[in-house]
C-alpha cells in the first residue's frame, strides 16, 4: 500500500535522514586503506546510538549488521567483514536507520584512493549522475516508468548495464514499501507520484552485463562476470512543485 505522509511523520523523516547523512559522510571519510567493512559498521552503530536512533538493517530478515558493505564485482547487500581495504577498492556502502518509527535509506560508492582503472571512475560518476538527474525531474504527477527511462537512457548510453531484479521503492514505518521504483523503464507509465510521498531511487550498475548471483552467505548480490559495480541512493520527500532530498 501507497503511503502519504502528514507533517508529522515527515518531520520524523527528516530526522531520520540528517542522522543518516551523517552517518553516511563519516564513513566516506573513513574508507581508506587498511579500513575494513566491520570498522565502518561499528562507526555506524555508535553514530545511530548517539542520535536516539535504531538500526533498519540489522535484524533485517536475519541480517546481522547495521549496514551493507559491497566491494568491487559485489554489487550490494554485502556482510561487513575484517578484510582490509586496498588501493583502487570500489566500496559501496548502503546504510539507514530509524527515528521514532520512521526510515531513512541511503548508498553510495567510493573508491579507495585512486582509481587504479578508468572504467571505474567512469562507472561510479555514471551511476551517480544517473540518479541525480531522476532526482531533478521528481515532482507530483511523474510516473515511475519515466524515473526508470531517465536512468536507463544515461546509464545504457555509457555502455553500462542495470540488474533489473533489484530497484528503489517506497519507505516510510517500513524500510521497503511500495511503489517499487525500477532503474529501468517506459516514459510516461506506471503509478504518479503525489505529494508527501517518500520514495528511494537508487541505480545499481554493473561493467559488462545485467547478471547477478547470489554469494553461499545468503545475502551478497555480486556481479556475474565479476566486474566492477557500482551504487547510489537517496531518500526523498515529493513535495508540492517538487521534490526535497532527506538524505544530502
Amino acid at each position: 500500500m501507497i503511503t502519504i505522509k502528514n507533517d508529522s511523520e515527515i518531520d520524523k523523516m527528516r530526522k531520520a535522514g540528517k542522522v543518516l547523512s551523517e552517518i553516511l559522510n563519516t564513513l566516506k571519510d573513513n574508507i581508506k586503506v587498511g579500513m575494513t567493512g566491520e570498522n565502518l559498521d561499528k562507526i555506524c552503530e555508535k553514530i545511530i546510538s548517539e542520535n536516539n536512533c535504531s538500526s533498519n538493517f540489522k535484524g533485517y530478515y536475519g541480517f546481522p549488521s547495521t549496514i551493507c558493505v559491497s566491494v568491487n564485482e559485489n554489487l550490494i547487500h554485502g556482510i561487513p567483514n575484517s578484510i582490509a581495504f586496498k588501493e583502487g577498492d570500489l566500496v559501496s556502502v548502503d546504510a539507514g536507520c530509524i527515528f521514532e518509527g520512521y526510515h531513512a535509506d541511503a548508498a553510495f560508492t567510493k573508491v579507495v584512493g585512486s582509481y587504479k582503472e578508468p572504467i571505474h571512475k567512469e562507472l561510479v560518476e555514471t551511476t551517480e549522475e544517473s540518479l541525480e538527474k531522476a532526482i531533478k525531474i521528481l515532482k507530483p504527477g511523474v510516473r515511475i516508468g519515466t524515473i526508470g527511462s531517465v536512468i536507463q537512457t544515461f546509464v545504457e548510453s555509457k555502455g553500462f548495464k542495470l540488474p533489473t531484479s533489484y530497484a528503489g521503492h517506497g519507505i516510510g514505518q517500513n524500510m521497503h514499501e511500495d511503489p517499487i521504483i525500477p532503474n529501468v523503464g517506459k516514459k510516461d507509465t506506471g503509478f504518479k507520484l503525489k505529494e508527501n510521498m517518500v520514495i528511494c531511487i537508487e541505480p545499481m550498475v554493473q561493467i559488462g552485463t545485467d547478471k547477478t548471483i547470489v554469494l553461499n552467505d545468503g545475502w551478497t548480490v555480486m556481479s556475474n562476470n565479476k566486474l566492477g559495480t557500482a551504487h547510489f541512493e537517496k531518500t526523498i520527500l515529493i513535495t508540492k512543485n517538487g521534490f526535497e532530498i532527506l538524505t544530502k
